[in-house]
């Protein structure tokens, strides 16, 4: 359940969030979305 809230926040916020948690969220995230 970690990256069930952020896969659909960050889906269409990727542009807002992108600079904003890219290493925190996007960092393990960014290779799986």
């Amino acid at each position: 359940p970690k990256r069930t809230r952020f896969r659909k926040q960050h889906r269409g916020r990727m542009k807002g969030i992108s600079f904003r948690g890219n290493r925190i969220c996007f960092g393990r995230y960014a290779l799986q979305a």
